[in-house]
Order: C-alpha cells, then sequence, then structure tokens
C-alpha cells in the first residue's frame, strides 16, 4: 500500500483518541469491583457482524478481539497478529498470530478461525465486501499463520482488518463463523477481555460482564482501540434506563458510573457538578440518517426518494433534535465537514416543500401510510422520526408512526418484507465519522442491493467508483471519485442527512482511564 493511500484513509476514518482522567496508562489503578454504565440503548442483539448497531458493536469490542486495531496517533497497529509480511507488488499477505490467544471456552485461536471470521464480515460489511472482491485466495498455512492473496491490487488490507467501526472485523471461532451471515449467531464465545455472563443477560434491563482472566493484553500502553486491553474490574454491568432524567440522577447520586450518552439538555447541569467529568468522545461528531426501503413502495421509485431530499431541512432536524447549535452543524457533504478529505456541497439542493409535493404525487404514491420507525428510546432518533412525520404530512403523505424501542428497531429494519408483513419504510440512525468519512466505509452510500445495508438500494455505478476508490493511490483522484459518489448519491437518494452534531458522555471523577475514541471502549477503567 502506498503511503499516500495510507494518509489518506487514516486521516479521513477516525477520529482522534485519548485517554481521560488518567493518562494513556496509569499504573497505580486498582483492580477489582464493579463498572456500572448506562449505555445508549438496550442490548437485544448480540452478534456484531448481522447487525451494524452501536450498542451491538460495543457489546462485540466487550467479548471479542481484532487482528488489528487503531491507535491514538491515526495508526492501524497489530492486536491480535504478532507479525506479517506483504510482497513487494502487495498482493501476497501473510498474518501470523501471537502466543497465548484463547477463546472464551477454552480453545486456542488458530488460523482457521481468522479466516473464517473475515469471510463472514466480507459478506457483511461494505468495505469487507470490497476486500474479498479483491481476494483471489485466503487459507491457513498452518494453526498460527493464514496468507491473503490478492487477484487485483487493495490499497487498504490492513485499514480493512482493523476497521474500527461498524461493521468491526471481529474474530470469532470458526464452527460461529460458519453461521450463515444473515443469520445471528447463537453463542458469545470470543477471545476479548471480557467474558459475556449469558445467564445474567437481562434484556431491557441488565448486561453483564466479567474479566477474563485468560486473556493475554499486548504489552503496549493502550491507545484507542489498540495497545493493552487491560481490565481492572472484576464484573462490568451495563444498566438500561431508558428515562433520560432517572439515567441522569442515577449518575449525580453515585448509583452508576458513566453514561454513555448524555442528552444535550441534561449535560449544562451535569457540567456544573464539581464530582462529574462531561466529554466528547468524537469531536468530529455524527452524521444523522434518514434512510428509506427502496425494496417496497412508495421509495422503490427514485423519485419517492427526491421528494425526501428536497422535504428535509437540516437545521429544521437539528434545532429540533439537539437544539444547542454549539453541539451541531449543517453539512452539505455526504463525507461530512470540518475539514474532512472528502468534503465537498457539490449537488447539494435545498429544501423546497412545493417541489417535494410534487415529485412525491409523480412517483406514483398512492395515498398509503408511510410506515416511519420511531425508538422512543433514543434522542437521536425519536426526534427526526417525528421531524419527518411532520414533513411527510406537509407534503401530502399519509404517515404510521411505528413506536419502539431501539433494540426492537435493529431487529425489524432487517425485515425486506412489505408492510403487512413486519415492514417498513422509513427509519432514522446516525453515524460517527468513523463510518462515514470515505466512500470506503461510508455504508449508506452502498449499491450492492440485496447485500447493501438495510435499505438496500441497487446501484452499480457506485458499487464500481468504491471499488475504484480503494484501489486507486492518486488523492486528487481519489476526492474526483467521492464527488462523483456524492453527485449519484444526491440524484439515486440511498438516504438523506439531517445534519452533523456531537454527542457527549459523563462519567464520575472516581473512575479512572476512560479511553475517548469513536466508538465506546470499556477496558483500561478502574473504580
Amino acid at each position: 500500500m502506498t503511503p499516500i493511500t495510507r494518509r489518506a484513509f487514516l486521516a479521513g476514518s477516525a477520529a482522534a483518541a485519548t485517554t481521560l482522567a488518567a493518562g494513556p496508562y496509569v499504573h497505580a489503578q486498582k483492580k477489582g469491583g464493579l463498572l456500572r454504565v448506562v449505555p445508549h440503548a438496550d442490548l437485544k442483539v448480540l452478534d456484531p457482524i448481522w447487525t451494524t448497531g452501536y450498542i451491538t458493536r460495543n457489546h462485540g469490542y466487550m467479548v471479542f478481539d481484532t487482528l488489528f486495531a487503531m491507535d491514538a496517533t491515526l495508526k492501524v497497529q497489530p492486536q491480535m497478529v504478532d507479525r506479517w509480511t506483504a510482497s513487494p507488488n502487495k498482493l501476497k499477505w501473510t498474518f501470523t498470530l501471537r502466543d497465548g490467544l484463547k477463546f472464551h471456552d477454552g480453545q486456542p485461536v488458530t488460523a482457521e478461525d481468522c479466516v473464517a471470521s473475515i469471510k463472514r464480515w466480507g459478506a457483511r460489511d461494505a468495505l469487507g465486501r470490497l476486500l474479498m472482491a479483491s481476494i483471489g485466495k485466503m487459507a491457513p498455512v498452518d494453526r498460527k499463520t493464514f496468507a491473503i492473496d490478492l487477484e487485483q491490487p487493495f490499497g487498504l488490507v490492513l485499514e480493512a482488518l482493523g476497521k474500527p467501526s461498524s461493521n468491526v472485523p471481529f474474530i470469532m471461532p470458526a464452527r460461529l463463523a460458519a453461521t450463515d451471515p444473515n443469520e445471528q449467531v447463537k453463542e458469545m464465545v470470543g477471545s476479548g477481555p471480557y467474558r459475556f455472563a449469558a445467564a445474567e443477560w437481562q434484556p431491557g434491563n441488565k448486561v453483564v460482564y466479567l474479566a477474563n482472566a485468560d486473556y493475554v493484553p499486548r504489552k503496549e500502553a493502550p491507545s484507542g482501540a489498540a495497545g493493552a486491553k487491560r481490565v481492572f474490574v472484576d464484573r462490568l454491568e451495563w444498566r438500561y434506563i431508558p428515562d433520560a432524567a432517572t439515567a441522569s440522577a442515577a449518575l449525580e447520586a453515585g448509583e452508576v458510573d458513566l453514561w454513555e450518552n448524555v442528552p444535550l439538555d441534561f449535560a449544562p447541569r451535569l457540567e456544573k457538578n464539581p464530582g462529574l467529568v462531561v466529554f466528547v468522545t468524537d469531536t468530529r461528531g455524527s452524521q444523522g440518517w434518514l434512510r428509506p426501503n427502496h425494496l417496497q413502495p412508495p421509495f422503490n421509485n427514485k423519485k419517492a426518494r427526491q421528494a425526501l431530499l428536497h422535504m428535509a431541512d437540516q437545521k429544521t432536524y437539528l434545532d429540533t433534535v439537539i437544539g444547542n447549535a454549539k453541539y451541531y452543524k449543517t453539512c452539505p457533504a455526504i463525507f461530512m465537514c470540518g475539514g474532512t478529505p472528502y468534503e465537498s456541497a457539490v449537488g447539494a439542493p435545498k429544501q423546497d416543500l412545493e417541489k417535494a409535493r410534487q415529485l412525491l404525487k409523480e412517483s406514483g404514491y398512492d395515498g398509503r401510510p408511510i410506515v416511519v420507525l420511531d425508538p422512543t428510546d433514543s434522542p437521536y432518533a425519536h426526534a427526526p422520526a417525528l421531524v419527518t412525520a411532520d414533513l411527510l404530512k406537509k407534503i401530502g403523505a399519509a404517515v404510521d408512526v411505528a413506536a419502539m424501542d431501539w433494540s426492537t428497531m435493529l431487529a425489524r429494519r432487517a425485515n425486506k418484507g412489505p408492510m403487512g408483513q413486519g415492514g417498513w419504510n422509513i427509519f432514522h440512525t446516525w453515524s460517527t465519522s468513523l463510518d462515514v468519512i470515505t466512500p470506503a466505509v461510508h455504508a449508506a452510500v452502498g449499491g450492492a442491493g440485496e447485500k447493501a445495508w438495510f435499505g438496500w438500494p441497487t446501484n452499480e455505478t457506485v458499487e464500481k467508483l468504491r471499488a475504484d476508490f480503494v484501489r486507486q493511490p492518486d488523492p486528487a483522484k481519489q476526492k474526483q471519485i467521492a464527488e462523483q459518489i456524492q453527485l449519484i448519491a444526491y440524484d439515486e437518494v440511498p438516504y438523506v442527512s439531517w445534519g452533523q452534531f456531537v454527542v457527549p458522555s459523563g462519567f464520575r471523577k472516581n473512575v479512572q482511564g476512560v479511553l475517548q475514541f469513536g466508538a465506546t471502549l470499556l477496558w483500561n477503567i478502574s473504580v
């Protein structure tokens, strides 16, 4: 891989990662005790390859490990891998695992497990599919070594294997990785720093993780998602508290130690509490998404999707969802704003309700209610769902707002069927900079049809352009490709961005070693 391509990807695919409150590694941190965390959602889906939901991604980081990981200097570092080689033409790669890797069931991690896990991840993930399309052969060499032979150049091999966010290429036993990628694995057996306490899992209430005594951390200091994953607490609990006032009171009273996503109207009060620290995990922020279902009417018609684009006004969404202007910005760029490498306003429309109304009519919309999924326990999805419902009515649509919790929505959005069979028309979510900032990782612009991210748009031109992007070493040509993709996105409308914003987290000051990253990482912490 050329240095230019590597720099371009790294500059655009990770937020800065540091350690708060205690420096990058605190030798005096005490061991033992219980860490209590209020997560941003209830955990109902356990398989981090089957879904891109961040609650499941964070769960994956607890249980599983990765071959490579991104550190605080925005570089990809070895994690499970001890050493690797690449041929001069970068078409032949070999990877050897480090000693001491063991799954939670006591079995050693082997090259076969790695190959099977990469294949399953590569069938679901946007960047993974691009990698798999370039691979001629991938197979074990011996129990600890496997090789990848590329049929064509792929400039992001290490970045793909160290992809830091959804979907993360977590390594699981080959027997689990043999599960159809479109079905969920039945067990949570990883080799990561925590064990999942399945018997204590109470959906809607609590998730329990126990320190993995057999985990052998790397020797390097913790840095982003890389380095030593040291577990200081014996037990870690996720306590699902959907009511923000209750969660805030619990944090202030010391009944919980860390609140992952602090609603912005609660942040000012918590910032004044001398016993608490409020911080932003991803300083580049997140991009809000309105995602239509391309398989079902009316949004299987491009004009109906274009109606959504001309209906939406980012300022309206951001004022309603975020409220405080210091935490948000409007952004016309598909690949985010703020000094990002592929920031562009090309093709971006302005709100025009009359044009939206006419486009919806021309699409053949028949007046049937448009089903908008509404996860009422997530402020960053619930509020935009209500804004969308109101705007849809203004352009002449009937609307059915389907209330549910976030984890139920994550499961329902996988339903490709019609409305009478539990299907859907629109859902809302958000994506951190880790998952948006380049064509290589931006799942929502992918056009792989039935294999695309939930919503399932089909666009062969975009898929070819994304493949060209990962093979292109020239930054200027990469930017041209990114602009081509943005122009297509503003015509085909795979999704609509409702703006860019940051989300704060909070923890009590007795908590040490919290890592700041674009994903929630819960090792290195003591209480």
